[in-house]
């Protein structure tokens, strides 16, 4: 059964939006929501899916409206007179049974796997663990009774460390009757090739600009910024935009454009006070997203050497200026993208050894700057 409360942690969500199982709407996915829909109505449902595709594009979404739509839709019987109704959506009216049990969280034919508390540290998990996996032995028994289907989503399945992927290969290769499991995966090379083959894939792309607009809008967050920037810096990951746009994603941004717009003397007090910014106490969220914006930055320059002009949509105030002067040319490009493979890696490197975050902020920048034409 699907169990949740207001303090409980929930790390398939992001704070401050819907939870994927109240998500109104998948958007920019009909083609895998079509390719269920085909397998479903022409009675050859697997037992196994691994819905694929970059993070925060909706796959968890996705996994809710299967999940929603498998409990609360009669299976197709090949016509007759009394033949169901073939489906033309994944819709499900939310005054269906099933839907109302499942916004309560009290669906008892659905588990939710995702990380859970340690019961020694009373930490929430970084990996989904075996005994989190064996407990689904207990939810098919129990839930078998009534013939019905059962249905798992697993989020995300990424995180299963060794034996938990191991005891879920176990349960894929015999499946339980009438049993349905849902994984998560951003990254779907790193699962066991085992796993892989014996589910079918759906995979989700990134939205457009004005998709990701209108997610951004029905996500429940009071989205800071502007929308085709966010969208711009996310990659079309709706989920990216969102926590870029809780943690002021766009004003580090702006402040890295700007600190970098004034190479190749380096506005020194600009640079220290965003680097103090990154080292508060509690601030490690910010100086990962910080990182990503510095990789996204220099990605940028690489491809705007390489191509011979800056990116359509300008993501900060002076952007596409700043990157036409840094990098005019393939050959400073391809500096670009090198020195960001080495910025990448040394700012990995410090975070894990606890090196001090605004000595790692400084000399990010300082080497942005020694790399920048003169």
């Amino acid at each position: 059964m699907v169990i949740m409360s207001d303090d409980a942690p929930q790390p398939d969500r992001i704070d401050g939006a819907h939870h994927p199982r109240d998500t109104p709407r998948l958007i920019g996915q009909q083609g895998a929501e079509a390719a269920f829909l085909d397998a479903f109505n022409s009675g050859k449902l697997h037992h196994g899916w691994l819905l694929a595709g970059p993070r925060g594009v909706g796959k968890a979404t996705l996994a809710w409206r299967i999940a929603k739509f498998l409990l609360a839709t009669p299976e197709p019987d090949g016509g007759g007179m009394f033949a169901p109704e073939v489906p033309t959506s994944l819709d499900v009216d939310p005054d269906h049974p099933v839907a109302r049990r499942i916004a309560a969280g009290g669906e008892g034919a659905l588990k939710s796997v995702t990380r859970t508390v340690d019961e020694k540290t009373k930490r929430l998990r970084k990996q989904i663990v075996v005994d989190d996996i064996r407990k689904l032995n207990g939810f098919f028994q129990m839930s078998a009774a009534d013939g019905g289907r059962r249905v798992v989503i697993i989020d995300d399945a990424d995180l299963m460390n060794p034996n938990a992927a191991n005891a879920l290969l176990k349960m894929l290769e015999e499946p339980p009757a009438r049993a349905i499991i849902l994984l998560i995966s951003h990254r779907p090379s790193g699962l066991l090739p085992t796993i892989r083959s014996r589910c079918r894939t759906l995979r989700l792309g990134t939205l457009t600009p004005d998709q990701m607009a209108e997610a951004l809008g029905q996500s429940g967050v009071e989205v800071r910024g502007d929308p085709a920037a966010l969208a711009a810096l996310s990659g079309g990951s709706v989920g990216g935009a969102l926590g870029m746009s809780l943690m002021g994603g766009l004003q580090m941004y702006a402040e890295l454009v700007a600190i970098l717009g004034t190479l190749p003397q380096m506005d020194r007090s600009r640079a220290l006070a965003l680097a103090e910014a990154a080292a508060t106490r509690g601030a490690e969220e910010k100086l990962a997203l910080l990182f990503t914006l510095v990789d996204l930055l220099m990605l940028r320059l690489a491809r705007t050497g390489a191509l011979g002009q800056p990116p359509e949509i300008e993501a900060a105030p002076g952007e596409q200026a700043m990157l036409a002067r840094l990098s005019p040319s393939p050959a400073q490009g391809r500096a670009w993208a090198e020195v960001a493979q080495e910025i990448g890696t040394r700012a990995r490197h410090g975070i894990a050894v606890n090196l001090d975050p605004a000595a790692l902020v400084l000399d990010t920048l300082f080497k942005m700057g020694q790399t920048a034409p003169r």
